[in-house]
């Protein structure tokens, strides 16, 4: 992962934590965590909290997501809220998060001037162990603490004021209204000072999840669909008045029920030619036959000509992989009738040719799902399934990694949002 590291593809664009002050807050949360305190005097945090370099001290990657359910968070700055979530497992917790620090900005703002908020992303189950508990959940709420109790000492402080106004002897007692003064002057003015966080409960709709191999959740109005391996627990069992449930595997239901629901955008001339999307495709197409060559190519100096050189010289395992050539003739039918018809299109092929429709609000989750299905394709991957991306690169070779590598610093991580716009229709998003 050392590649990964130094081109800031994993674990990149995180806040760095120094400050002896935000570092002991940040101990202290970790102590109402029941967790050992950090010893680094410095680490990195994404927009949870979660540090790869105290996950790493602490030998536990799941430190703040214990059980894989009920994510916990420790919030230092509202500069966190502009930061990426590199660990989850659900694809909605960037999400959940940026809603809460939009709800909560105020208190946000004035509670870490002096404190740290942590807490958890509570919802109705506590371990999963069957589809049915993550079907269960349909919303989340946010238990919020600090570290310095400032959030405790508002609430007392506030008792204490309605006390003083509701009580005819209240301002006789010297005790209350030292205690007053003392809370006073580590929360400042409680009435200009919003300290306690409103908005606590969010919606949990359309996510994926990592769990039993990875399950998608897709919700409509009268029916939720789930994809997801077949052998999960609770497969066609969970509901079943109530869900649709397509194996993984069967690429031909899945392209059905992402054109039905009008979660996908249909290859037409229109964006197809503007995006080099399907351009983009049958290059991976072909780098992904390379490289499962024995051996592995050069990958060191890819080029058109590079490219041209090798589908001559393996034109026979260019042809049994099928995608290339299939794309060559998609883009040419394209271009000549402007659309395609899917009916005569192999099932297996399908998905290669769409993307997410941009205004649908699932269009993340959607594009995870097609890029899942289309692995060959590891930019997208990278882009919209960066757990399966950092799995699938274990198992490359030494060239390939490097390729990959550069190819990803040299295109995306050039301009993100242009990057996404053109290939993908999204604009600016904090998902990625």
């Amino acid at each position: 992962m050392n590649r990964l590291l130094e081109a800031e593809l994993i674990y990149g664009r995180l806040l760095p934590i120094a400050e002896p002050h935000l570092i002991a807050r940040y101990n202290k949360a970790l102590s109402g965590f029941g967790l050992p305190e950090t010893k680094l005097i410095e680490f990195d945090i994404d927009i949870t909290g979660f540090s790869p370099q105290v996950a790493a001290e602490l030998n536990d990657p799941d430190y703040l997501d214990p059980g894989k359910v009920n994510r916990r968070f420790i919030i230092m700055t509202p500069e966190q809220d502009s930061l990426p979530v590199v660990h989850t497992s659900f694809s909605n917790t960037a999400g959940l998060m940026h809603e809460f620090y939009a709800a909560n900005a105020k208190a946000i703002n004035a509670v870490t001037i002096r404190d740290a908020i942590y807490g958890e992303i509570e919802d109705s189950v506590t371990e999963v162990r069957t589809l049915e508990d993550l079907l269960s959940i349909n919303e989340v709420r946010f238990r919020v603490m600090s570290a310095e109790d400032l959030l405790g000492k508002a609430g007392e402080l506030r008792q204490l004021c309605d006390q003083l106004t509701t009580s005819n002897d209240a301002w006789r007692d010297d005790s209350l209204l030292n205690r007053m003064v003392d809370l006073a002057k580590q929360t400042g003015d409680i009435r200009q000072n919003v300290l306690v966080p409103d908005k606590v409960i969010f919606r949990h709709d359309a996510f994926w999840a990592n769990h039993f191999g990875g399950v998608f959740v897709f919700v409509d109005d009268k029916i939720t669909t789930v994809i997801c391996d077949p052998s999960a627990p609770g497969f066609r069992r969970s509901r079943p008045w109530q869900v649709s449930y397509i194996p993984i595997t069967d690429k031909a239901q899945i392209f059905d029920f992402l054109a039905k629901t009008g979660r996908i955008e249909l290859p037409r001339a229109s964006w197809v030619e503007a995006s080099g999307l399907l351009a983009h495709r049958a290059e991976m197409a072909v780098l992904s036959v390379a490289a499962g060559q024995s051996p592995v190519p050069d990958l060191s100096r890819i080029d058109p000509v590079w490219l041209q050189t090798f589908l001559h010289r393996n034109a026979r395992a260019v042809a049994e992989d099928g995608v290339y050539p299939f794309l060559q003739e998609a883009l040419r039918t394209l271009v000549r009738s402007g659309s395609l018809r899917i009916a005569d299109v192999a099932p297996e092929h399908r998905l290669w040719l769409v993307r997410a429709d941009p205004a649908h609000p699932d269009q993340w989750l959607t594009n995870r799902l097609i890029s899942r299905l289309t692995p060959a394709d590891f930019v997208s991957r990278f882009i919209f399934d960066k757990q399966g991306f950092y799995q699938a690169y274990d198992g490359f070779s030494d060239g390939l990694r490097e390729y990959v590598v550069s190819r990803l610093t040299e295109t995306y991580l050039r301009d993100k949002a242009a990057f996404r716009k053109r290939l993908y229709g999204i604009g600016d998003d904090n998902n990625a």
